[in-house]
């Protein structure tokens, strides 16, 4: 049976990063953009009396660019992130991308294989994968600089601290389904591969009220039974990557090593005992990239 086998490197490099400090610069900028004319907006004219006037949108703006600069200073970015763009109204239609279908994988409606979102918006998605690290910084980093991403959790990773992700999810991340111990599911008969997969749906359902509708196989590798499997137990999709990022270093599946519209970026949860650096390191590099770049990181969810 053909079967698509992708490459998982989980290595760690001596390299260390080297962060550029450009945010106080970045800051004053943020300072004066649509301070002139500013003047008390939370209280009526002296001698007038009356109730306190709520803010108006120019003063909330304000302070939320100030205060996601004070943020991008804090986590030693270059720049703020930028934001998103708003989720398309019509979502597109994901297909599986050319060279990853299997056999009858449009007539039996099999859940699409995929590296990349339809788009012609400058978006990127981040995908962090099995559950192994729970750096709480990482959490309170991406919460405060309003970053959105997907977890696929593997039970065997994240059944000691189930209220980690519990907690990712009330900060408005997804979470989805990479099976319950990470095998290699090509290897697998049709019946193991669904137990791997439904018994994860049932994990999640229990732990975080919902089913999935999206399963990352691991190690990116399937075949006719992973998805036909998949599908009978309610998923939908199956999104891989285009871009991998760690600490130290970008790893890209084409050639021309570079960024593309609704490209997926896969990471790892993984610390100072796989790499050399934490989370947080990990996601300044994926962070600075990007923006630098002029890309902006969306829902995954929203487009599907």
């Amino acid at each position: 049976m053909r079967h698509v086998r992708q490459n998982d490197k989980f290595r760690a490099s001596s390299r260390s990063l080297a962060v550029r400090c450009s945010v106080a610069a970045l800051a004053t900028a943020a300072v004066l953009t649509g301070c002139s004319g500013s003047g008390a907006t939370g209280s009526a004219p002296a001698g007038q009396g009356g109730p306190a006037k709520a803010p108006d949108a120019a003063s909330a703006r304000l302070a939320e660019q100030r205060r996601m600069v004070a943020a991008a200073r804090k986590w030693r970015l270059d720049q703020v992130p930028l934001t998103a763009p708003a989720p398309p109204k019509v979502k597109p239609r994901i297909t599986a991308r050319a060279g990853f279908q299997v056999d009858h994988q449009e007539d039996e409606n099999l859940p699409p294989v995929f590296t990349t979102v339809p788009t012609d918006k400058k978006i990127v998605f981040l995908t962090i994968d099995d559950g192994a690290e729970k750096d709480p910084r990482f959490l309170e980093m991406m919460r405060e600089l309003k970053v959105p991403y997907t977890a696929f959790l593997s039970n065997y990773l994240v059944k000691d601290d189930y209220g980690y992700f519990r907690k990712s999810q009330a900060y408005g991340n997804t979470l989805d389904n990479h099976t319950l111990t990470h095998p290699y599911l090509p290897g697998l008969s049709y019946e193991q591969q669904r137990q791997e997969i439904c018994g994860m749906q049932d994990i999640m359902e229990k732990q975080y009220g919902k089913r999935p509708e999206v399963l990352r196989p691991p190690y990116g590798d399937y075949n006719q039974d992973t998805l036909r499997a998949a599908k009978s137990c309610g998923i939908k999709y199956a999104p891989i990557w285009n871009e991998e990022v760690y600490v130290d270093h970008w790893e890209y599946r084409e050639d021309d090593q570079r960024l593309r519209k609704g490209d997926i970026v896969l990471t790892h949860f993984r610390g100072t005992s796989d790499w050399d650096g934490t989370m947080v390191d990990d996601m300044r590099r994926f962070l600075n990239k990007v923006t630098r770049e002029g890309y902006a990181v969306a829902r995954l969810e929203d487009y599907l």
